[in-house]
């Protein structure tokens, strides 16, 4: 695997024995019918397709059958993400890192560059990392990666084993039926719903717990502790919008808002904190815990309860 300068990850591909390819451009505009032969030209001449020893290759020398060629993914426009990332914690097997609200943990849509595991690995030079677990784009914390490939499974049984103790915090609206109720553990049912974007309670058997926390009041809205004991796709978004208190600054929940890929509203970033992680490290044998040092939006004149 090769990095380029902004340490982004090459793609690497292998060259079939196809004689309708006469040059290395009439490979690529046949295996990627859906990038226009415009796209390729412009990587060949900007040196994003090489050999896999690294040596920039032309658009039209020919086709080589039997070898491999690396190339480098192109975003002409992506949208600059304004917020620090800071690593807590490294050693020999993982790192701990606090992700800022907005900021992606892996490359996906129109992010490559702006994405918490690039920018990782241009601090740090280790470009085999990955993560162990994500959370949202929109939500800030706690975000632990695997240094070493080999050991990844290791610390993700884990996660699948119900090992790893996670605590959010989250602003939502203060609810005075709820008071009586907290703290409660909630549990649903939940599905991906029509849209990819959302999911949906439905009934049928439980599959996401959360352990929900009333910790701070400063009507009209309060700050809660939320500890799930499952880990579904946007479970505590689900969970608190269910109980009639959305999350400060959700855009899917209750209701689904286009997002502004390029023009992003950094003024009201979603009020949800991966803010503690614990669990045993697999090779060490140690206790790791971690605390978030990002922090919400202040509830102003609070009243612990």
């Amino acid at each position: 695997m090769k990095v380029n300068s902004e340490g982004i990850s090459s793609s690497r591909i292998y060259l079939p024995d196809d004689k309708s390819c006469l040059t290395l451009i009439d490979f690529f505009v046949t295996t990627f019918p859906h990038i226009d032969k415009a796209e390729w030209e412009f990587r060949f001449r900007d040196g994003l397709v090489m050999t896999a020893n690294g040596e920039r290759v032309s658009a039209n020398e020919t086709y080589r059958p039997n070898t491999h060629i690396i190339y480098f993914r192109r975003l002409s426009r992506e949208p600059e993400i304004p917020f620090e990332e800071h690593i807590l914690f490294q050693d020999e097997h993982i790192i701990v890192a606090d992700k800022p609200h907005f900021l992606p943990v892996t490359p996906s849509g129109l992010y490559l560059h702006q994405t918490l595991l690039n920018r990782i690995k241009k601090k740090t030079g280790l470009y085999a990392l990955s993560p162990i677990h994500r959370i949202d784009r929109d939500t800030a914390g706690l975000v632990v990666f695997s240094i070493n490939p080999k050991e990844r499974a290791r610390y993700q049984n884990l996660f699948r084993d119900h090992l790893v103790k996670k605590v959010y915090e989250a602003v939502a609206p203060f609810a005075e039926a709820l008071v009586p109720r907290l703290p409660m553990m909630y549990q649903s049912r939940l599905v991906e719903s029509e849209h990819f974007l959302q999911m949906q309670e439905v009934e049928g058997e439980t599959n996401a717990n959360t352990y929900i926390e009333l910790v701070e009041v400063s009507k009209p809205w309060a700050r809660y502790r939320l500890t799930p004991s499952s880990g579904k796709k946007h479970q505590l978004r689900c969970h608190l919008n269910s109980m009639g208190i959305p999350i400060k600054g959700d855009q899917i929940y209750p209701e689904l808002t286009p997002y502004q890929e390029y023009n992003l509203d950094f003024s009201s970033p979603l009020q949800l904190l991966a803010k503690e992680i614990g669990f045993t490290d697999p090779f060490t044998g140690e206790i790791r815990y971690f605390s978030s040092q990002m922090e919400l939006l202040p509830l102003a004149h609070s009243l612990i309860v």
